[in-house]
């Protein structure tokens, strides 16, 4: 009896600490979530950055809706987008080199204004009634070339502004402004598209990048001064950075998961479009509506990861997450209705957010302070990069066997990749 009643306080003395501990947690959520607004430069960074992504997806939209009106192909829409990322797989490790020597905000300055420029050159071609496209593929691509040297800059710059300890609140955050936004700017797309027609969402965009420049010009930041690295070649350095990623089996593996990721599951935001006009029967308006789903999962699952980064075992949630992504690309396959198409890619935003947020958060803090700007660029390489292979698969494959066994097949592999990459390894599941 003595020993029952014992047993008993023991379990409960256990349950109400892990209560108490659990009311702790959640008491802290939002200084957690949010720790990255302490400093005054990310909070600048973050304000003018939530209004230029909403013109950036309201041209992502807007580009692949005018692709598939001018040449109502899957393939197209496929090419282009493939062709607009390629110059990420070809300039992205050299960008990264180039992070590493530089001054990061005076880069990313450089590259938002570039990318500017580019989105009123698509609004110009369209009010000069000189739409085709090839020019569509040269803007395009331009743009892609502005976005090389742009990602790694960009996400090397936040541990400058942020430090480490506050790093996974201002990655997370960062994907929080991304996914919030791609509530909002397809929506606006679908409507200004409607009423406006699609040069609208261009000039929208171009306009919207005065926001973070002037963000990037107000910041007071340390001036400038280059680390003392031994001056070799462009080609030296890019060698560096690759060195150290094969050395490193967590590395290596979190790098050989989002390359699956982008050349098998995320063409399915590319096929998007396709999927709403040919197999749902729906416009521009339920296409906005779909990619807002998964703006509105991502944000979720953004705000997770920026709550409970810090704390969680970091391997394992990529793990899980990335197979529970190849799973969902599987299951949006069998929806044949807008409202079930909607939930799935809900539930698609918030695995992928997961995937590649920690997967972020893992590599810039594993990697030395020297070799960050690399190793940025190498996951923009495999996660941004790759793109333009899973594009073109992805619109060859959907124009012969259509849609669904498109998806199918990218969410089979995806989840298979991570099952067998991440899931079976010991470091990544004690990796925090």
């Amino acid at each position: 009896m003595g020993s029952r009643s014992a047993t008993g306080d023991s379990l409960g003395i256990g349950l109400e600490r892990r209560t108490a501990s659990v009311i702790i947690m959640f008491r802290q959520m939002p200084a957690a979530t949010f720790a990255a607004f302490r400093h005054r430069n990310f909070s600048l960074f973050f304000a003018g950055y939530v209004i230029s992504l909403v013109g950036v997806w309201m041209q992502r939209v807007a580009q692949s809706w005018l692709v598939l009106d001018i040449t109502g192909s899957a393939f197209f829409v496929g090419l282009a987008d493939a062709l607009g990322s390629l110059p990420i797989l070809l300039l992205s490790l050299y960008a990264g080199a180039v992070a590493d020597r530089v001054s990061k905000r005076h880069m990313v300055i450089a590259t938002q204004t570039a990318a500017m420029l580019v989105a009123f050159g698509f609004a110009a071609m369209i009010y000069a009634h000189v739409t085709s496209i090839t020019l569509i593929v040269v803007l395009a691509a331009l743009m892609g070339v502005a976005t090389a040297f742009d990602i790694p800059a960009r996400q090397s710059f936040f541990i400058e502004i942020v430090g480490r300890d506050d790093l996974p609140s201002a990655i997370a955050l960062n994907s929080s402004a991304f996914n919030a936004t791609r509530l909002v700017g397809p929506a606006l797309a679908g409507i200004a598209i409607g009423a406006l027609g699609v040069a609208a969402c261009f000039v929208a965009n171009g306009v919207s990048y005065l926001a973070v420049l002037a963000a990037l010009v107000a910041m007071r930041v340390p001036p400038f001064r280059a680390a003392a690295l031994p001056a070799t070649s462009a080609w030296q350095n890019i060698r560096d950075g690759l060195r150290y990623v094969a050395s490193d089996a967590r590395v290596r593996l979190l790098l050989f998961n989002i390359a699956a990721m982008s050349v098998f599951g995320l063409p399915v935001l590319v096929l998007l479009p396709v999927l709403a006009k040919n197999v749902l029967g729906r416009g521009a308006q339920e296409y906005g509506w779909m990619m807002s789903a998964v703006g509105g999962g991502a944000l979720v699952g953004a705000l997770v990861v920026a709550t409970f980064a810090s704390t969680m075992h970091k391997g394992r949630a990529v793990a899980w997450s990335a197979t529970a992504f190849g799973g969902l690309v599987i299951a949006l396959s069998l929806a044949h209705s807008v409202g079930v198409a909607l939930v799935i890619l809900a539930l698609l935003g918030a695995a992928m957010i997961t995937a590649t947020a920690l997967t972020n958060t893992l590599l810039q803090t594993l990697s030395p302070d020297a070799l960050r700007g690399r190793v940025v660029a190498a996951y923009t390489f495999s996660f941004v990069g790759m793109a333009p292979l899973g594009s073109l698969l992805a619109g060859s494959v959907a124009q012969r066997f259509g849609v669904a066994a498109t998806l199918v097949a990218g969410g089979l592999v995806t989840a298979a990749a991570a099952l067998v990459l991440l899931v079976g390894s010991q470091a990544m599941r004690e990796a925090r």
